[in-house]
């Protein structure tokens, strides 16, 4: 579809982005969107990001012919004709998108060009304000290692959902009595770090602790509890580390951090070294020393606080503790029904974190799902994938015909909607399932479409 006079929208924000929404909608995931005369070297990246798909070297070459050379860092007035030079550039920088976007890391290209002008400013603010539905049904549940160096990276449709996924879904194990704060790590996931296999030799020194919750605080997500770690975003995030925290960054960890806490803790300890940023909001007992949480006299006094803390409660055991704590991990990736159903009282989680199996015992000994930090989220065998199709969550409906590998779009007739790129999908024909995958596009986009790979398929059935 062609956007003849797009150049019009260049100097309105709100109505640009309202017409490539409306237009992208239009167009569904099987034609092309042209817009015309808008895109340069600075604007390429974001245009390309909400939408669009094929663009023109008008708006450069015009600049150039009057005196104005553009780069992707912005514009700069010159006396000479840069309009080669403008087109030039246009072509490296859409080479930069094809690369980022390649690497599943558009966003973060965005993020850095956006700051090279108001309007662009402006048109990802309202992006990340109106759009995030818009944004974030293409956006994949998996994905590489990106930084997050600017604070409109904080509204990130990746980094919003888990905090909204966080907020409507999570609940943190039931037997979990002491919440214990931590910082975050450079390395990813947070378990793999050389600080938190510190934290861990203080933490695992007696059967207390399994009483223990750990919760990282972070920045953009909030707070992350242990047991997701290694879920996407939380496993592959950078950014830069100065101890400061912006009035954004602090309102949503404390307001996440209330949030936790009013599930309630019988204690918490807060290992947190910024500690003046929670302190105020439930009563704590501190045991960083001079601001160092990993220095021997710091995790000595995490271990004798964790000790005298849980001294009077009760241990419910480590099979019952990894059980609840993996229907957490359950909560968040499939929401309470598919928890609940999957963890039944036939079923124990075996194996060391986080390496888990859901194992059923009765009426016959069978895996349901494992989870694993290379997937960054539970895998389902056909046994599980059985209660996720009775659960009518992530059902992707297929032609009748033998499913011999992975499924493509040709062969789907109906999908979940709710299925975001990465989530666990199970595919059915004639109401059975026929196999279990990894959704390689988005549920509205395996309908609509008729080429690409819908669904990369781990088990088959017979």
């Amino acid at each position: 579809m062609a956007v003849p006079n797009a150049f019009e929208l260049r100097q309105n924000p709100r109505g640009l982005l309202d017409a490539v929404m409306k237009i992208r909608e239009l167009a569904g995931f099987n034609r092309l969107v042209y817009l015309s005369g808008i895109a340069d070297p600075s604007t390429v990246a974001i245009l390309s990001y909400m939408g669009a798909d094929i663009f023109d070297d008008m708006l450069p070459i015009a600049a150039g012919l009057t005196g104005i050379k553009m780069i992707p860092e912005g514009e700069i007035n010159v006396s000479d004709d840069f309009s080669r030079e403008n087109s030039g550039e246009l072509k490296q920088e859409i080479k930069k998108v094809l690369a980022f976007t390649e690497a599943g890391r558009l966003r973060e290209l965005v993020d850095q060009r956006a700051v090279s002008s108001p309007i662009s400013v402006a048109v990802l603010r309202h992006l990340d304000n109106i759009g995030y539905e818009y944004q974030e049904e293409a956006c994949a549940t998996v994905g590489k290692r990106f930084c997050s160096n600017t604070i409109q990276s904080l509204r990130r449709p990746d980094v919003e959902r888990y905090r909204r996924t966080l907020a409507e879904r999570y609940v943190k194990p039931e037997h979990k009595k002491v919440l214990l704060l931590l910082p975050c790590s450079a390395r990813k996931p947070y378990h793999t770090s050389r600080s938190h296999k510190a934290f861990a030799s203080a933490i695992h020194t007696a059967a207390h602790d399994v009483l223990v919750h750990e919760v990282i605080l972070t920045s953009p997500l909030g707070l992350v509890p242990r047991e997701l770690d290694v879920f996407y975003p939380a496993s592959s995030y950078d950014i830069p580390v100065t101890g400061e925290w912006n009035c954004q960054e602090k309102e949503m960890i404390r307001s996440m951090l209330s949030s936790l806490i009013e599930q309630g803790y019988e204690k918490i300890v807060c290992h947190f070294p910024d500690f003046e940023l929670v302190k105020d909001l439930a009563d704590m007992e501190f045991t960083v020393k001079d601001g160092n949480p990993t220095s021997f006299e710091s995790l000595d006094c995490l271990d004798e606080t964790l000790r005298s803390v849980t001294k009077e409660m009760e241990s419910p055991g480590y099979m019952i503790e990894r059980k609840e704590v993996m229907r957490s991990v359950l909560n968040f990736q499939f929401g309470s029904e598919v928890a609940d159903k999957l963890l039944d009282e036939n079923t124990n989680v075996i194996g060391r974190y986080p390496y888990w199996k859901i194992i059923r015992e009765k009426p016959k000994k069978v895996q349901l799902g494992m989870l694993t930090p290379e997937r960054g989220m539970v895998s389902l065998t056909l046994e599980g994938a059985e209660i996720l199709a009775e659960a009518n969550k992530s059902v992707v409906e297929m032609t009748d015909f033998d499913l011999k590998g992975n499924l493509f779009a040709v062969g789907v007739v109906n999908a979940d909607p709710s299925i975001r790129i990465g989530d666990e999908s199970v595919i059915v024909r004639n109401g059975k399932v026929a196999g279990v995958g990894v959704a390689e596009m988005c549920g509205r986009e395996m309908v609509q479409t008729n080429r690409g790979m819908a669904v990369r398929t781990r088990h088959k059935g017979n």
